[in-house]
């Protein structure tokens, strides 16, 4: 027996926070090992490392913030969390570790999502004590807002990799729209030069 899917608002939100996920992994698709895990950005940011984050942040706010069963996260457990732990994957974490860990994550959240109302309480334990109190429904608005910005940072890294934009690139042109599109851009740049 699976779980009864959500109405209305909470519909919208789960759906929204799905839309969120699946641009997260496809940012990952095809995408060889150690271009998945490669630092990007001066501070590290790279995708296979936003998708644990985030499996932690669904973990986190949507089950243990609730009072909902959630697996122990080692990077919680050893406070590596507080240095970063949580935005990269070791290299003794496998791909799919790190994806059916995010999987499992979804299917913990969308279980609260059917089961709880969105003013359910929450308290996220990390929070300092003078704002700790809260609601679920809070807590996915959250969610949702920090996936769907994961997930943009994941298709400029993934664009950045190979080139490969967003789900809807080749709706918009073909290699020549963007080049004269990147063109354009590049030209009211140097205007201001």
């Amino acid at each position: 027996m699976g779980v009864t899917p959500p109405a209305g608002l909470t519909a919208d939100l789960q759906r929204y926070l799905q839309d969120g996920r699946d641009a997260m992994l496809r940012a990952l698709d095809g995408l060889s090992e150690y271009d998945a895990r490669r630092p990007m950005t001066p501070t590290g940011t790279n995708v296979l490392g936003l998708v644990k984050h985030l499996a932690g942040v669904e973990v986190g706010y949507l089950s243990a913030a609730v009072g909902r069963p959630a697996p122990t996260l080692p990077w919680d457990e050893d406070g590596s969390i507080w240095e970063g732990g949580d935005m990269y994957a070791r290299a003794d974490e496998s791909r799919e570790w790190v994806v059916g860990l995010y999987r499992e994550a979804w299917s913990l959240s969308d279980a609260s999502l059917a089961e709880l109302p969105l003013d359910h309480p929450a308290e996220p334990v990390w929070w300092p004590e003078d704002r700790g109190r809260t609601t679920f429904g809070h807590l996915v608005v959250r969610v949702t807002c920090e996936t769907a910005q994961h997930a943009g940072h994941a298709e400029i890294l993934r664009e950045l990799v190979d080139g490969r934009a967003g789900r809807d690139h080749d709706a918009v042109g073909d290699a020549e729209h963007w080049q004269r599109f990147h063109a354009a851009v590049q030209a009211a740049a140097d205007a201001h030069r």
